[in-house]
C-alpha cells in the first residue's frame, strides 16, 4: 500500500441524539442520510448530488446510500413520514386560504 491515507467507511457516517433528531449524517455536516436518499429517489445520481452539492464528496454520498441501502426499510418509513406531513401541511394550508 502507498503513502495515501486510508480512509475507514465507518468514520464517513455519524449520529448523536441531539443532532438532527438522532439521524444519521454525513460526518463533519448537517446533510441526513435521509435527504441523501430522498435526493436519490427523484433520479439523482451520486456524481449529480456531488456537483449540486459541492460541500460534499463522492465518497461521504456513497457512503450515506450505502448506509440507506443498509437500512432501507427505516430510512423509507422516515421519507414517507416527512412526505405524509407535507401533504398534510400543504392540505391545511389551502383549506386556510380557501375560507
Amino acid at each position: 500500500m502507498n503513502a495515501q491515507t486510508v480512509v475507514e467507511i465507518d468514520t464517513l457516517i455519524d449520529s448523536f441524539p441531539g443532532v438532527r433528531g438522532g439521524r444519521p449524517v454525513i460526518a463533519g455536516t448537517g446533510v441526513t442520510v435521509k435527504r441523501i436518499a430522498g435526493w436519490h429517489q427523484m433520479g439523482m445520481e451520486a456524481e449529480a448530488i456531488t456537483d449540486q452539492y459541492g460541500h460534499l464528496t463522492l465518497a461521504q454520498v456513497h457512503a450515506a446510500l450505502a448506509y440507506y441501502y443498509a437500512n432501507r426499510a427505516a430510512i423509507d418509513a422516515d421519507l414517507e413520514e416527512e412526505r405524509y406531513e407535507y401533504e398534510r401541511l400543504l392540505a391545511q394550508t389551502r383549506e386556510g386560504q380557501a375560507a
